[in-house]
């Protein structure tokens, strides 16, 4: 039968106590059969925000005045569906690719294209391949933004003679050291400056009547170019076949093979794990369908010993126990369910949006269970269980963690003074910590 602790591991925790019936791997493999189900209402394409962006900035406007509703769309929408999704499995797998392929708000201009970046670069791919979501990532004005290859002109193009500006490598370095093979393939400085000529010409046309990606070619270096040993023919389809070349690397399939069984079984993933993934890739040509269902044939943790969940999951998995959300909420309504999701990321100290580093967060217990992380959560959980006024705080228990939940919490649950103590007990308790 389908598990709790597997929705917990692999979703974004129960939300109530129906039950498929379906075992582990065919519950997993249901979510991923079929469209995305997702309903993103009251946003649009990147292209709308890279129009309110030129505006704002043609106005010399102070603040955001046409970004801000365009951005705080995307928030309330983003915000619902992680609350009231269905297939909770998909979502986390959007949001750890996200992950992956880092856009931060700290740099950039991102916050007009973030939301659509997530939706257009990233939500597509989870099911397709690797190779695929990685060529739409680097076309994508979001990450080109982000790393300012819009900057980055070839010293010997047209562009690069005339203005006397040179490379800049932000792209190509993150690609290779974050993105596909790692630095254990052993590619050099050398290959990181090629790939950098590469991808010059690559940027955004903020001038058309629908911006977006555009190549340059009076920005981009000519000739043929090396990387790691293999030639690539100048022009944006230079660019294009060594994404493919890395995106189909034997390094980069054990690279996100590492990231996957880190993100969803262990923070020291065992070695056989993570060449079983590896394997599933090769085989499947990068498929990554194929990968997140291998993670399911994957031994299974002990009992409470589950990967130690994000500010971002627990504050999700809090929310979702209280049956938090229904209504779609209004964009920047400060008493909506997506303001209380956000706020609670922001207070637990992972900010939307916001990684500090092109290598996103991290999914490592120890930079998230430090003393003052837990007592941040306890309040928060406290504050979030005084809006709960009917129910039993054991019947969330019960839907929330099943069998993981411990006798001693449960008896501290029956001792508390109020329905809020009794729930702020539920989600402080070691347990709840965990998937």
């Amino acid at each position: 039968m389908r598990s709790v602790s597997a929705i917990n591991r692999f979703g974004w925790g129960q939300r109530d106590g129906s039950s498929s019936g379906l075992s582990v791997q065919d519950w997993l493999a249901g979510q991923l059969t079929g469209p995305d189900r997702a309903v993103f209402a009251g946003v649009g394409p990147c292209a709308d925000g890279l129009v309110a962006l030129r505006e704002q900035r043609k106005a010399k406007m102070q603040g955001d005045p046409l970004v801000k509703p365009i951005f705080q769309a995307e928030v309330a929408t983003q915000m619902d569906n992680l609350l009231l999704t269905e297939q909770p499995f998909r979502e986390r797998l959007v949001w750890f690719w996200f992950n992956h392929f880092t856009v931060s708000l700290r740099q950039g201009s991102t916050r007009a294209v973030v939301g659509a970046y997530m939706r257009e670069a990233i939500r597509p791919h989870v099911t397709g391949r690797f190779s695929d979501m990685l060529l739409a990532v680097m076309r994508h004005p979001a990450m080109l933004m982000y790393l300012d290859n819009a900057s980055s002109i070839g010293p010997d193009s047209a562009a690069g003679r005339k203005s006397h500006r040179g490379l800049n490598e932000n792209l190509a370095r993150e690609c290779l050291e974050l993105h596909t093979v790692s630095p254990t393939s052993g590619y050099s400085q050398a290959d990181v400056t090629s790939f950098a000529a590469i991808l010059t010409g690559w940027g955004v046309d903020l001038k058309a009547d629908e911006p977006g990606f555009v190549f340059r070619e009076k920005a981009h270096e000519p000739g043929v170019k090396t990387l790691m040993g293999q030639a690539f023919p100048e022009g944006e389809e230079g660019g294009v076949q060594a994404l493919q070349f890395l995106g189909t690397h034997p390094a980069t399939y054990r690279h996100i093979a590492t990231q996957m069984v880190r993100h969803f079984v262990s923070d020291t993933p065992a070695p056989a794990s993570v060449r079983h993934v590896e394997g599933v890739l090769q085989a499947s040509g990068g498929d990554l369908r194929a990968a997140s269902l291998a993670l399911g044939a994957l031994p299974e943790p002990a009992l409470g010993g589950g990967k130690f969940r994000s500010p971002m999951d627990y504050a999700t998995a809090v929310l979702r126990a209280l049956s938090v959300g229904g209504a779609p909420s209004q964009p920047g309504d400060p008493h909506s369910p997506a303001h209380q999701l956000v706020s609670g990321f922001a207070s637990l100290g992972q900010p939307l949006w916001t990684a500090p580093l092109p290598n996103g967060w991290s999914d490592d217990a120890a930079d998230w269970s430090a003393p003052a992380d837990m007592l941040a959560r306890t309040d928060w959980a406290w504050r979030m269980a005084a809006h709960v006024r009917t129910g039993d705080p054991m019947d969330v228990a019960d839907i929330a963690l099943g069998p993981a939940l411990r006798p001693q919490t449960r008896t501290a649950m029956h001792h508390a003074g109020s329905r809020q103590d009794a729930l702020a007990l539920l989600f402080s308790s070691p347990e709840f910590q965990r998937r």
